[in-house]
């Protein structure tokens, strides 16, 4: 599945590893940076079970959770996880993704977005929330944290990595299947976090591919309000 609209491309890889879409991002980064003619794209992707953290010196989310906080001899770091962990360059602490999870991987060019990262994070959530709207969920933003909730349960993690305006990662949203791998990790660094679904919240059985196909009819609708529209100049004859 794949289609385009003005200079967007949206592109449905199904399952791919990590690995895979991390080296295809970055294909696409470095085409982009060597030609600004080279459209936009976004990814979308279901991964194989995999953690990922950002490139910080605090890696205190990758310990499990415990109500009390504490950590116990030896869960600090990745030994306990029991899947791989990838350090990326994007930003945030330690989330899981992996089947029945929709991994979207925006490669845009800021510079015609206004260099607005802020507008891009904002943007990204609107997204996601007009999605889960169209399912029955009243999704909404947390005031100071990235991504989207339902009520007090997180159901959207959003970290993403620019490098010279050209974004990369981007978010992940949970639609069925099993959540518990998160328990070995502090989601997103945030304790106590309840992780949620689209299939726990409305008890509908979607596939990942069915929640891309609407998440793709709402990117190519609303890229637009992304970009930054430049005034028309007068022609002197």
């Amino acid at each position: 599945m794949s289609a385009a609209v003005a200079d967007l491309r949206v592109r449905w890889l199904g399952r791919m590893k990590f690995q895979r879409a991390l080296a295809l991002q970055e294909e696409i980064v470095l085409k982009k940076r060597e030609d600004s003619s080279v459209e936009d794209q976004l990814l979308l992707t279901e991964h194989e079970p995999v953690y990922t953290i950002g490139r910080t010196p605090d890696q205190s989310s990758l310990s499990a959770r415990r109500t009390a906080g504490q950590i116990r001899s030896g869960e600090l770091g990745a030994a306990h996880l029991p899947h791989p962990l990838f350090v990326i360059n994007r930003g945030g602490q330690a989330t899981y993704h992996g089947p029945g999870q929709l991994m979207g991987y925006p490669i845009i060019d800021l510079r015609r977005c206004g260099q607005d990262l802020h507008k891009y994070l904002r943007w990204l959530e609107q997204l996601l929330i007009d999605l889960l709207t169209e399912n029955g969920i009243a999704a909404t933003r947390r005031e100071s944290l990235t991504g989207v909730w339902v009520g007090d349960r997180k159901i959207a993690s959003i970290g993403v990595g620019v490098r010279h305006w050209i974004t990369m990662h981007g978010f992940a949203l949970n639609v069925c299947g099993d959540l518990s791998p998160f328990n070995h990790i502090v989601p997103c660094g945030i304790n106590n976090v309840a992780m949620t679904s689209i299939e726990k919240e409305t008890s509908a059985a979607l596939s990942v591919a069915c929640v891309a196909a609407s998440l793709e009819r709402l990117a190519l609708n609303q890229v637009s309000d992304l970009r930054v529209i430049r005034e028309a100049q007068p022609i002197n004859i």
